[in-house]
């Protein structure tokens, strides 16, 4: 019995047994000559920067990655940042040894064939700031630090001219590259640049790939094209995947069977190293224009002609200055003869580090150089086709497609001071806080004509977050049949793929990318994908200046409101994750807890550019309070992050620090009349953001009383900063104060069973007063 896959639009092409002539011999030539200096320059700068890096995969998808950027795409060499220009993304971000071998190589091309070309050096990846690679810059050695040379990530940023994402984590770089190209199809419609996305078929056996790889093919992602270096070699297997008859290690798919489940177009290419067949199959995958997404499945070998090939290849190599080393190098003798032969034996453990292995490095890569000017003819072949690349971007004449979305006008309107009469709710009516955030993405969507896409794990309607899609095309988003909708589908109940192919979305700079699910789910499943986008956004800064590009991940039915679901739904720990948990300005958790705070707060974080937004939103109904009759403070203090939410009469009997919408509602409607009706002045506080306040002047940032204590429907430690006495500390409350997770039922039965309900508050709130004022007696008996 045989099973064969159901309709499909991708369309599947095997090269098995055709022959091409993509290239003439002299343009074959100068291929192979390129090849043989990007296998030199991968085992060099594994030998010499220090014994580290991953040469096995980055030598395996040389020679397609070669093709990519003298024959395939279409970019300007000369302005690395056009975002008309065909990206590369190395989602295989250990191959980034390969992606900087390679970039040095086009820029020394250039400089001896086509100098007029060079963009400024900050512009450039030279053959002198390969001496950097994996270098920290804090410890720069001589020769670096006289040629100004970049420090090289171990993994691919931005700080890499043309680099677009952070890549690396398994999997997310994926996701974040169909997302990236997502934005632009949308930007530009039908002319939109392609996104190469470089990955080796391990990469491909993470869940979030799975998702994403869904996500591109429902949507008919045509403008991204997968080339995977399925070399069957990992760190623990030669045999990852399936083959034929043969089980893989980890799993039972191969990845042209993978992509083609996924209704992507597959183009088998069963000899890796051989250019011809490489050039037309990258040609092929641009004239099928059936409008899916492509993979192109090279069959290699990983660290092929390197001495050490398969796993043994992946993160290691020869050892320093070996015999073996030298004889990796395709090079040729008069070439090797001028490379220095370091006495790896007279270096001490840490010789690695030493200006001595600077020195031999930078010997070798000036014989390299010295080696590519004698080959000119070569040179100003390869020039040429970089030159013919920007010719063909030129011709391209990529513009935005009419109506195109204006993210400047999201800034602008969170720059207003005052909310928006649209959002403003009157006291005394029913809103939630997840309707009030949908709201507000709906009204910033509308008016920026579709600069926010959105997505949930399969609750667009139970997170609220339809409602900054409703006044676009209903349904999903797809590229050809419905490119007007906002709402992505990204795999179904999918918070890792979400998160990574939203933060994509960001990252190309005209759109912003909101994912909702619960906030137990999407908080720990969309951490990394935050955190590589925060770096990201961090690398483009410093090398370009522009500012962050948010990314926001909303972490709905929020708290123990959410009781009905159980412990296991809500979840109090999501916070702990996110808060303060990156660098100043990289990431602002928002946690409103009141409908009316919901603008303040959001257009607050984005007036600060952070590459990261988390609110934190519940999912019941609440009355809007009357904060002027209750004599609390207006709902746009909030916007501070942190502010007296009720200030006392008189000097204060207690301090009340608080944080989280339902434990709030609870203090303000039940636990505060009593505590007034019974003489006790109260002073409230409320923390909105820690970030936000974080980011507050010093002189503007409120303090809060040091006899404070904490009532917080989030985890302890998320209120250690604000309570500071060790008394305040110990009679704190949160969920976990009777040291279990709380069950399951109504919201108010959830928050009650905790002890975290106005009753219970009132109480500990009067017992931690009585101990002050015991506290004080004894300090004037003394």
């Amino acid at each position: 019995m045989s099973v064969a896959f159901g309709p499909r639009r991708g369309i599947w092409i095997d090269l098995t047994g055709q022959p091409s002539t993509s290239l003439d011999i002299d343009d074959g030539r100068a291929f192979e000559t390129l090849n043989y200096a990007y296998r030199a320059l991968c085992a060099m700068l594994y030998n010499y920067a220090p014994l580290s890096g991953h040469p096995g995969g980055s030598i395996s998808s040389g020679r397609f990655v070669a093709a990519l950027l003298f024959d395939a795409m279409s970019y300007d060499f000369a302005r690395p940042n056009r975002d008309d220009a065909d990206a590369i993304v190395f989602a295989a971000g250990h191959k980034a040894l390969g992606l900087y071998a390679i970039s040095a190589l086009r820029n020394e091309i250039m400089r001896i064939a086509a100098p007029a070309l060079l963009p400024p050096v900050a512009d450039q990846l030279r053959l002198e700031d390969l001496l950097g690679f994996r270098r920290n810059p804090a410890r720069p050695m001589p020769i670096s630090m006289r040629f100004g040379s970049k420090a090289l990530d171990g993994h691919p940023t931005p700080a890499t001219p043309f680099v677009k994402l952070a890549t690396g984590a398994s999997g997310v770089g994926d996701g974040a590259a169909l997302g990236y190209a997502l934005a632009a199809a949308d930007w530009f419609g039908a002319s939109a640049p392609y996104v190469h996305i470089v990955e080796g078929e391990g990469g491909l056996t993470p869940g979030r790939v799975a998702e994403a790889l869904a996500f591109a093919g429902t949507a008919s992602l045509g403008n991204a094209v997968l080339h995977v270096d399925w070399n069957q070699s990992s760190i623990d297997s030669d045999r990852v995947t399936r083959e034929g008859d043969a089980r893989g290690d980890y799993v039972q798919w191969d990845p042209m069977e993978l992509a083609y489940a996924n209704d992507w177009n597959v183009i088998y290419v069963p000899d890796g190293t051989d250019f011809q067949t490489i050039v037309a199959a990258q040609h092929r995958a641009a004239g099928i224009g059936n409008g899916q997404p492509t993979a192109i499945v090279y069959r290699t070998t990983k660290g092929w002609r390197y001495g050490i090939e398969g796993r043994g290849s992946h993160g290691a190599g020869h050892k320093l200055c070996s015999r073996a080393f030298f004889e990796a190098l395709p090079l040729p003798d008069a070439v090797l003869e001028a490379i220095p032969r370091c006495d790896a034996d007279r270096l001490c453990s840490d010789g690695r580090e030493t200006a001595i292995v600077e020195r031999c490095f930078w010997d070798g890569l000036t014989a390299l150089r010295g080696w590519l000017e004698s080959e000119y003819d070569v040179t100003r072949r390869l020039a040429a086709r970089v030159v013919a690349a920007q010719r063909r971007l030129d011709a391209a004449s990529r513009t935005p497609r009419p109506n195109a979305p204006m993210i400047d006008d999201v800034y602008a309107l969170a720059a207003i001071e005052t909310t928006p009469s649209d959002l403003v709710l009157k006291p005394d009516t029913k809103a939630t806080l997840r309707g009030q955030l949908g709201a507000t993405l709906g009204f910033l969507n509308r008016l920026s004509g579709g600069a926010i896409f959105i997505a949930a794990a399969d609750l667009l309607g139970s997170t609220s977050v339809a409602e900054g899609a409703k006044d676009f095309a209903p349904g999903f988003h797809a590229v050809i049949d419905n490119p007007d909708s906002r709402q992505l589908a990204v795999g179904g109940i999918c918070e890792d793929a979400i998160a990574a192919v939203l933060s994509g979305v960001s990252a190309f700079g005209k759109h912003i990318g909101a994912g909702a699910s619960y906030g137990a789910f999407i908080a720990p499943l969309g951490h990394i994908a935050s955190r590589l986008h925060a770096i990201g956004n961090q690398a483009r800064h410093e090398r370009t200046g522009e500012p962050a590009r948010p990314f926001v991940l909303i972490c709905g039915h929020a708290g123990l409101g959410t009781g009905e679901d159980g412990p296991t739904h809500a979840d109090p720990q999501p916070l702990q994750l996110l808060q303060e948990n990156f660098p100043r300005g990289a990431a602002i958790t928002l946690t409103p807890w009141e409908p009316n705070e919901i603008w303040p707060l959001f257009a607050a974080a984005l007036s600060k550019r952070p590459s990261l937004i988390a609110p934190f939103v519940t999912r019941p109904t609440e009355i809007v309070p009357d904060r002027e009759a209750l004599g609390l403070a207006p709902a746009d203090h909030a916007a501070r992050g942190v502010y007296r939410l009720r200030k006392a009469r008189g000097t204060p009997d207690v301090v009340v620090v608080l944080q989280e919408s339902g434990v709030t509602y609870e203090f303000v409607t039940h636990a505060l009349p009593r505590l007034l009706r019974d003489g006790i002045d109260v002073e409230a506080w409320y923390i909105a953001s820690a970030e936000l306040f974080d980011l507050l002047p010093e002189n503007d940032r409120p303090k809060i009383p040091a006899a404070a204590i904490g009532i917080t429907g989030f985890t302890l430690p998320t209120m250690y900063r604000w309570i500071v006495s060790e008394q305040g500390r110990a009679m704190t409350m949160h969920p976990f104060m009777n040291g279990r997770y709380p069950g399951s039922g109504p919201g108010p039965a959830v928050i009650a069973e905790a002890g975290l309900d106005g009753e219970s508050q009132y109480r500990q709130i009067v017992a931690y007063a009585a101990a002050l004022a015991r506290d004080q007696r004894t300090a004037l008996l003394r």
